[in-house]
């Protein structure tokens, strides 16, 4: 096979495009592209799916997690508790609010943020707890949420990677006051182009929220707050409404493809993903644990096998938060994950063959340093003029 692509959207246009084609042209031809009633559709539907009373769409998942945090209180001199392994965004929102991200380790298994860790850093500052559902496992959100209830703090779940997630039957971003998600194209519900929502069940914080993502204007010209120019463009709703039935079977087809991984690399000598009892994985991410990992990648790139590295750099070490104090060795687990994790192409439209030649890179990478390994033995025992016990003698 010539080439692996990490991920090819082309495939899952051509499967629905006239439906897509027909939702686009009806937008073109209202003259309304801004907000307005395609965008008040897809808001409906998206809580429908989600079992949420009401859901706020904006412009990216980024200005989800900064609405939420901003209409819930978040300021200066506040903390609010979140990964250290995560993408930037989530400490992001934070700290442009003026308020500062503290960060906790993740669990080895999940790559979510550990709860324990979380009970650990609450301080009479602290306002809001982001549990972040890492490439789209739901975090353990009964004992963050049971942390936020014991000392009154809001929780903001980021389930930008976690459309379509469950834990325990519930979905992804309906545990805390609020849920935020991403429509970027790589996602597991993608616009064509950058798209976010907000999931709430609180009437009260969902007004506040159409207000805030709106220059903080109601009525217009008249401004009781500060707010952002965050609105979701009309076209995007249209593509995410049409696509938002289909969500269901591309994450299972995902889920298939993780199973068949999980299988062929069972005796390999890498990590694959956990799920977690009582989660529903919705896969946006398939991230294996590699020891050599530089070796791995040279392999694929000379074969040609798309990959991704999530997250090189924990953020805790990032040049940006260097002010917080924080250094190398503060978080074991992320930063141990950091040098480790990597991302095997997994998409819906994604074939047997194409699976079968990741695999088989994967085994051949780990068959070569098996071989090398031995010949190495070898040579030592010949060296010390020793003969080279068989390998079942071991």
């Amino acid at each position: 096979m010539s080439e692996v692509k990490f991920l090819d959207l082309t495939r899952q246009y051509r499967a629905i495009e006239a439906e897509l084609e027909e939702a686009i042209l009806k937008v073109a031809r209202s003259g309304q592209y801004i907000l307005g009633p395609t965008v008040q559709a897809f808001e409906r539907q998206a809580a429908d799916y989600l079992q949420v009373r009401r859901t706020v769409a904006c412009a990216s998942g980024s200005d989800a997690l900064l609405l939420s945090l901003r209409a819930l209180g978040a300021g200066p001199g506040d903390e609010v508790i979140t990964s250290t392994y995560t993408f930037f965004a989530t400490a992001g929102s934070i700290q442009r609010l003026g308020a500062r991200p503290v960060f906790v380790d993740i669990e080895p298994d999940s790559f979510n943020l550990n709860p324990d860790e979380v009970a650990n850093r609450v301080t009479e500052r602290t306002k809001a707890i982001v549990p972040v559902h890492l490439f789209g496992q739901c975090a353990r959100m009964e004992a963050i949420v049971a942390i936020g209830d014991r000392h009154n703090l809001k929780v903001v779940e980021d389930a930008c990677q976690a459309f379509g997630a469950a834990r325990h039957g519930r979905k992804a971003g309906s545990f805390g006051e609020t849920g935020c998600f991403s429509f970027f194209p790589t996602k597991n519900l993608g616009a064509f182009g950058d798209g976010g929502l907000i999931a709430t069940d609180s009437e009260e914080l969902a007004e506040r929220l159409l207000i805030l993502r709106d220059h903080g204007q109601k009525p217009r010209y008249h401004h009781g707050l500060v707010g952002v120019n965050s609105r979701l463009d009309a076209l995007q709703a249209a593509i995410l409404s049409v696509k938002l039935p289909y969500v269901d079977e591309w994450i299972a087809k995902r889920r298939e493809h993780a199973s068949y991984y999980n299988e062929q690399l069972k005796n390999v000598d890498v990590k694959v993903p956990v799920e977690e009892e009582g989660n529903f994985h919705a896969f946006n991410q398939y991230v294996i644990r590699v020891r050599d990992r530089e070796r791995l990648l040279e392999r694929f790139e000379r074969a040609k096998v798309g990959f991704a590295l999530y997250y090189p750099v924990p953020l805790h070490l990032q040049e940006c938060f260097r002010d917080l104090g924080y250094r190398e060795g503060d978080f074991p687990e992320s930063e141990a994950l950091a040098k480790e994790s990597l991302a095997l192409p997994i998409y819906p439209e994604m074939t047997q063959d194409e699976q079968d030649a990741v695999i088989g890179e994967i085994k051949e990478h780990f068959d070569a340093r098996t071989e090398k390994l031995a010949d190495s033995e070898t040579r030592g025992f010949v060296k010390a003029g020793r003969k080279r016990p068989s390998r079942t003698a071991r």
